[in-house]
């Protein structure tokens, strides 16, 4: 027997596009936090300003993060090119 009551969501969707460029870090992060820290607009005045402090302390955690990160991949990819005889490629890598 087909159930014909069986049905799917996707939920919102949204599209952000750039020119020329990827996201930058910062967009990254905002999106990462609030994956994180979902916010109620419903919920009392009190607990939404916690809540809004709470997300602005771990935006800023992520966004640290996510830099460093970036910063190592770069060092770990000029490394391995001036490795391998391309140290202009390398130099380029470590001025972004």
């Amino acid at each position: 027997m087909i159930d014909d009551n069986i049905g799917f969501s996707m939920g919102k969707l949204t599209v952000e596009t750039t020119n020329n460029k990827g996201h930058d870090v910062e967009f990254w992060a905002e999106k990462t936090t609030n994956r994180i820290c979902g916010i109620s607009e419903q919920a009392a005045p009190h607990i939404k300003e916690q809540a809004l402090a709470f997300r602005g302390a771990i935006y800023g955690v992520i966004l640290n993060g996510m830099k460093s990160a970036i910063a190592s991949d770069r060092t770990t990819m000029s490394n391995k090119f001036n490795s391998i005889g391309h140290s202009e490629i390398a130099k380029i890598l470590k001025e972004m």
